[in-house]
């Protein structure tokens, strides 16, 4: 059982350096704030951030009852196409979000985690609001 956790540590651990790669070359403005993404294995979170102010000015997660409600809507598919149609949600949430509190224009941040599946489905929601990258 201690390869499993040494595996799971390592993953951590290179997800970790993977995100300060990222955030050296990635920093949130007033003008153009970040769009940053977390996913644990159960939810994704979306949070647009100015870094210069250091204050969160819109968030959306896959936990909320908005999200839910807009699956809901949906018909019923496999556990993979439903967490990226909740990730695609959560994108399509938070640039609502971001646009109603007067953003337009965003750099993604996708912490550290490949951009692929539910990361990428998160960023195919937020330009389909119209949130330019």
């Amino acid at each position: 059982m201690d390869h499993v956790v040494k595996r799971t540590k390592q993953k951590r651990e290179r997800r970790h350096r993977a995100h300060l790669r990222v955030r050296s070359r990635v920093r949130g403005t007033e003008a153009r704030p970040r769009l940053s993404v977390y996913k644990s294995l159960r939810f994704i979170y979306a949070q647009v951030i100015d870094d210069s102010r250091g204050a969160t000015l819109a968030q959306a997660s896959s936990a909320e009852a908005e999200v839910k409600g807009r699956l809901a809507a949906a018909e019923p598919v496999g556990k993979s196409a439903k967490d990226r149609a909740a990730a695609k949600a959560v994108g399509e949430l938070v640039a609502e979000r971001a646009k109603a509190a007067g953003v337009e224009r965003v750099v993604f941040d996708r912490g550290g985690y490949v951009y692929h599946g539910r990361v990428q489905a998160v960023a195919e929601g937020a330009r389909a609001k119209g949130l330019e990258f």
